[in-house]
């Protein structure tokens, strides 16, 4: 049961009406109703401002609720003395305040009665409908003589995964922890920190993500106030102070009001005030306060395209602050908000920042999801075909979280992993190139990409493209990224292949593959890096869970890894090549560019009397001739045969080399050597020398080792290897 009483700091969030006495409201619901055909007067505000957004709704459930919490709660009292009604009646003034359906009111006036009284929710049910009972339900608090101290986080897990079906659940919490916020004062300093706290760390942020700005600003300055007490009253005292070098936030608002009117724009431009937490870090921000950092201009219209010729007669009649413009209509945020903001400076200097937007837009901008009504009434009587509701609010943050803890079974792991992820504030959205999109917290990695898009089956991944290019899978992406993942192709191996080569390679430091016959191939998995990239929960709990079943991968190896061995076959001994030398003269094919058939060609005499053989283009021949060696006329033979060095650019992964091994075999080379190195960064670089029965074929034979998954590039040698 709550018990907090009234706050004497506690501030109206409306202005204009009248203010509300709870004590009133309290008389009155123990008196009950006058009547049986009218409201009773204690939920008088409630109807009033539930009528305001919605002037056709039926009030009557409305009353029959209100009956039914008072008499539950009658005789429990609050910890200032007030009757205990007045909480509920409180948090449904604050929902209906911000234009929430007669549902959700229904379920506020109701939300405490199973928890503190003994009314069930096989009552509820019956008498007012399974949403009013399965949102009752959702704001309704495990016990910790049940739970213990698991309890306040499994509650918060029942709730989300609650709002995960109905997000009217987190309205009513918000609301909830909003009335019990602003009366506070009676509790202990200590438990006031540490509600407080909680709000700060999980509360905040989830009405950021369900665009609740008014009770998120008014909850940010609460929690201020306990938390930071010292900067709140210095805060307090700047804004009483009100700095007033420069032009106000009222001669400004004036000036525009002038440019749109003689631009005939219709247009209602107001003066916003920044809260409390908005004004600190403004001062900290900007130092100095003036006149005109103590708000922002709100302009008003009816149409989005009125909201662009607005932007355009500002930015046409005072001067842009371009780095400041940012266009959330065009591309709204995660959490439904949609505006324009701009920031313009008059002649003197004095730069005021302007939001531009539609009343629509406002009214979502400050109520989020609230203002949606009952954002689950089926369209032309349809209900979605599978039975389960489309998420309303459009975030990826919603259901990645109710993903991630299913997997979070320990109370504590939630509970600090939950608080980790709410305190990313900013998503981007990228795009797989399969289509879609990807919602991901600011920061997300491509290993973060990976487990969003394909679960416990971004264990296998290999690589990534980044906008069409090759990337590791710790690059960070940024909004607007498209992103290709490359997972690996051949199933997780527990023996060895009878036939070929394997090659190991897998994402979390690859290994040089064993040849045909050995006993073990190493299936893929992460690696214990993935976690210094991994930003968000589901990542983290999948790649945790995956080392801690596979304690092997942890293991460092005993000593420094071998150098890379070659596969050799029999070598050929006479080059296709027609040198006018003596006939003793050793002729070679230069290895750094391994000519063939019909390269251009030179050669040049080295130490030993021999005469390599280089391709015109290759770099070599340059250094020759800068070092005054005279070229030799070199031309082909007839002989169809030529031997070539191929570099093979790849993503590891298991029986990766015996693919490769096959593919040049069916093409008709033979090996003549073959070298694998060390993996770096996932990529696995293999040097084959390979013998051609006619050079011809050698285009067919590139193509066909690039056809080979995992395999990027292809190339002929063109310079010395690294020794």
């Amino acid at each position: 049961m709550s018990a907090e009483a009234t706050s004497p700091g506690a501030r109206s969030r409306r202005r204009g009406r009248t203010s509300i006495d709870l004590r009133r409201l309290g008389r009155a619901a123990l008196l009950g109703p006058a009547s049986r055909d009218r409201l009773p007067d204690a939920i008088g505000h409630v109807a009033d401002a539930h009528r305001a957004h919605h002037p056709d709704a039926d009030l009557l459930v409305l009353g029959k609720a209100y009956v039914l919490a008072e008499m539950s709660h009658r005789g429990q009292f609050r910890k200032s003395g007030e009757p205990y009604i007045t909480h509920p009646l409180a948090v449904t003034l604050i929902l209906a305040e911000l234009g929430a359906e007669t549902t959700t009111l229904t379920a506020s006036l109701l939300h405490d009665t199973v928890e503190d009284t003994d009314v069930t929710l096989d009552q509820v049910r019956a008498e007012f409908g399974d949403e009013v009972c399965y949102l009752v339900d959702g704001v309704t608090k495990l016990e910790k003589v049940d739970y213990g101290a698991a309890a306040e986080p499994e509650t918060f897990r029942k709730m989300l995964v609650a709002t995960g079906n109905d997000v009217r659940v987190m309205s009513i919490k918000l609301a909830d922890r909003l009335h019990n916020m602003r009366t506070l004062g009676v509790m202990r300093p200590e438990k006031q920190a540490r509600i407080a706290k909680v709000t700060h760390d999980v509360l905040i942020p989830l009405a950021e993500r369900l665009g609740v700005q008014a009770l998120k600003t008014e909850l940010e300055d609460l929690v201020f106030a306990i938390l930071q007490p010292e900067e709140y009253e210095r805060t307090r005292a700047v804004i009483a102070d009100r700095a007033t070098t420069g032009p106000s936030l009222d001669t400004i608002a004036v000036d525009v009001r002038r440019t749109l009117r003689e631009a005939d724009i219709s247009a209602e431009v107001l003066i916003r005030p920044r809260h409390f937490v908005s004004v600190h870090r403004a001062r900290l921000k900007r130092g100095e306060m003036r006149g005109t950092d103590f708000g922002r201009l709100l302009v008003l219209v009816g149409e989005d395209a009125d909201c662009y010729a607005v932007l355009g007669e500002l930015h046409t009649c005072f001067t842009p602050v371009i780095s400041e413009f940012k266009d959330f209509i065009a591309a709204p945020k995660y959490n439904l908000y949609q505006s324009l903001h701009t920031a313009v400076a008059g002649l003197d200097g004095a730069v005021v920042e302007v939001l531009i937007r539609t009343h629509q837009m406002h009214r979502v901008a400050e109520a989020g999801v609230v203002a949606l009504g009952n954002p689950y009434t089926p369209v032309d009587g349809a209900e979605p075909a599978d039975g389960e509701r489309a998420d309303p609010t459009r975030p990826g943050w919603l259901s990645r979280l109710l993903a991630w803890q299913e997997s979070a079974t320990d109370p504590d792991t939630f509970w600090t992993t939950l608080r980790a992820d709410l305190a990313q504030d900013r998503e981007i959205s990228v795009f797989p190139a399969d289509g879609g999109m990807l919602g991901l917290p600011a920061g997300a990695t491509c290993v973060d990409a990976a487990y969003a898009q394909y679960g416990d089956g971004a264990h296998g991944c290999i690589g990534a493209r980044v906008n069409g290019r090759l990337a590791t899978l710790s690059t960070v992406l940024v909004d607007g990224d498209t992103v290709q993942l490359l997972l690996a192709q051949a199933p997780v191996q527990t023996s060895g292949d009878a036939g070929g080569l394997g090659d190991s390679g897998g994402p979390g430091g690859e290994r040089t593959g064993p040849v045909a016959g050995q006993a073990q191939e190493a299936a893929p998995g992460p690696s214990p890096e993935w976690l210094d990239h991994a930003r968000t929960p589901a990542a983290r709990i999948a790649i945790a869970g995956w080392l801690a079943a596979n304690p092997e991968s942890l293991k460092v190896p005993e000593s420094e890894p071998r150098a890379p061995g070659a596969v050799t076959a029999g070598r050929r001994g006479v080059a296709n090549v027609v040198v006018d030398v003596p006939e003793d003269t050793t002729v070679r094919l230069a290895g750094c560019c391994t000519p063939v058939p019909p390269d251009d060609v030179t050669g040049f005499l080295v130490r030993g009397g021999a005469v390599t053989v280089h391709r015109a283009e290759c770099s070599a021949v340059g250094r020759m001739a800068a070092l005054g060696r005279s070229p030799v006329a070199v031309s082909w033979g007839d002989e169809a045969e030529c031997r070539v060095t191929l570099y093979a650019e790849s993503f590891g992964r298991p029986r990766l080399l015996a693919d490769l091994t096959e593919a040049i075999a069916t093409a008709g080379a033979a090996i003549v050597s073959a070298n694998v190195e060390p993996p770096s960064e996932q990529r696995v670089r293999h040097t084959y020398t390979l013998q051609l029965p006619d050079a011809a074929g050698l285009a067919g034979l590139m193509r066909a080792m690039r056809d080979v998954p995992g395999v990027f590039d292809v190339r002929r040698a063109q310079h010395e290897p690294a020794s």
